[in-house]
């Protein structure tokens, strides 16, 4: 049986054969094939990884001309959609006036003005190109603020590929031992966890999401949270990666009315262009500055921080927040397809075993085995079913750019891929039916059990 070409139930067929010639030559120069673990052909049904060559709005399309529903968007950055035109607009002419000089430009001026309009709880902020780095000059900014080495880290999924944090990971192949005693868990919902910690007096700063896509903070858990960095003279920092412009524009502390020392940002706020910030209290910040006696911090330094398109990307963005209600719409979309899915999911009776959860605008989809245990092999089954049926994603998180003829489309292709699922659930497994060894965590020790 050819691996590289797939037909849906309507006997439509979809060729993945250019994808996979791509795919190949990619593993020859670009270790794992990908320059984002999330986006590793490991993240997806094997032979079935298309290579992408253009998108507009929440629609995808590949080296062999396959169209897809998108959803993740980039890794939940893109909000407004592929080729927002506002954004390229903006971008365009500001580039026209070139991009990086050795002077601050009237652009970061502005931008910064913008985005602490955006979130009132910031006094300064200061730009960069990934999340990586502004959460690590939290860190290191809290460190030199308290004169303490240690940081407690919430536990969830990702807040950096530096040191201090990967070596929390099963993947922490080089990162010296002492290094992996700075960083200590604490549970999310759970302050006794983050009382014991705390208490021992040695923690810098405490970094964490406010909420997740899975996890509401519980009643009065953050305030809680705040109260005891209080207390203790520990910095909090909220990681805004993914609730900035998700849950809204001034992110989850906006939502959730609890303000942070430091926060962090990047993904959305420039709908797919590098850009991130750190945002925080004046007295802090100023650190990095030149308005203090304090020794400086190395707080950030970035040859391209400031360059205009990724700037001009955000104040397009910051406008669309100001005058529109994109995340409403996100939402909008992000309900009508829970709905469809976990009604397609009843009519099959597979209620138990495919669901929806999380934050309307930040939809993520469980899915079971015959005995009710979340499973690779069964996801996997369900992404290669949508990947024939004309969906990507490793989840349903939507964009403003969803439209109600998008998500019906998407709840059609999912209630075709229940019943290849339901023959699943009842032989009991997904032999016969998945084509190629199931996906494996993006974050993990060895390459096994997708080695090439």
């Amino acid at each position: 049986m050819r691996t590289d070409v797939r037909a849906d139930a309507d006997g439509r067929v979809r060729s993945f054969t250019q994808s996979n010639r791509l795919q190949a030559r990619l593993h020859d120069v670009v270790p794992g094939g990908a320059h984002t673990y999330a986006r590793g052909p490991d993240q997806y049904p094997e032979f079935m990884t298309p290579i992408l060559v253009r998108g507009s709005g929440c629609r995808v399309w590949d080296a062999d001309g396959n169209e897809f529903v998108e959803y993740g968007m980039g890794l939940r950055a893109v909000t407004l959609g592929h080729g927002y035109p506002p954004v390229v607009d903006a971008v365009r002419t500001a580039i026209a006036d070139g991009i990086n000089f050795s002077r601050p430009t009237i652009h970061e001026l502005a931008a910064a003005e913008e985005f602490l309009d955006l979130v009132p709880g910031a006094d300064m902020v200061k730009f960069a190109k990934n999340g990586s780095d502004v959460t690590t000059a939290a860190v290191r900014l809290a460190r030199a603020v308290t004169g303490r080495r240690r940081i407690a880290v919430c536990d969830q999924p990702f807040f950096s590929t530096d040191d201090w944090f990967i070596a929390t990971t099963p993947m922490a192949a080089g990162i010296p031992d002492d290094t992996r005693w700075d960083s200590v868990r604490f549970a999310y919902n759970d302050i006794r966890s983050l009382t014991e910690i705390l208490e021992a007096g040695d923690i810098a700063c405490v970094v964490m999401e406010a909420a997740t896509a899975t996890a509401e903070p519980q009643p009065g858990y953050l305030e809680a949270v705040r109260e005891l960095c209080d207390r203790t003279g520990t910095l909090l920092v909220f990681d805004e990666m993914i609730t900035g412009f998700r849950w809204s524009a001034g992110g989850a502390q906006s939502v959730y009315s609890v303000t942070p020392d430091l926060s962090c940002w990047g993904k959305a706020m420039g709908n797919g262009f590098p850009l991130a910030a750190l945002a925080g209290r004046r007295e802090h910040m100023e650190l990095g500055g030149l308005r203090t006696d304090r020794d400086r911090v190395f707080l950030l330094s970035t040859t391209h921080g400031p360059e205009t398109a990724s700037l001009a990307a955000f104040r397009a963005v910051a406008e669309a927040y100001r005058n529109d209600d994109p995340v409403a719409r996100m939402e909008h979309a992000g309900r009508v397809l829970a709905d469809g899915v976990r009604a397609a999911a009843a009519a099959h009776g597979l209620s138990e075993y495919v669901q929806v959860g999380g934050r309307p605008s930040c939809l993520v989809f469980i899915t079971r085995d015959a005995d009710g245990v979340p499973s690779q092999a069964f996801r996997t089954l369900f992404l290669q079913e949508l990947l024939c049926r004309g969906v990507l994603g490793q989840s349903f998180v939507t964009s403003a750019a969803h439209t109600d003829a998008d998500i019906a489309d998407t709840v059609a292709a999912v209630d075709s891929a229940l019943t290849v699922y339901r023959r699943a659930i009842d032989r009991g497994t997904v032999e016969g039916l998945l084509r190629g060894r199931p996906v494996a965590p993006a974050i993990r020790r060895t390459a096994e059990p997708r080695r090439l």
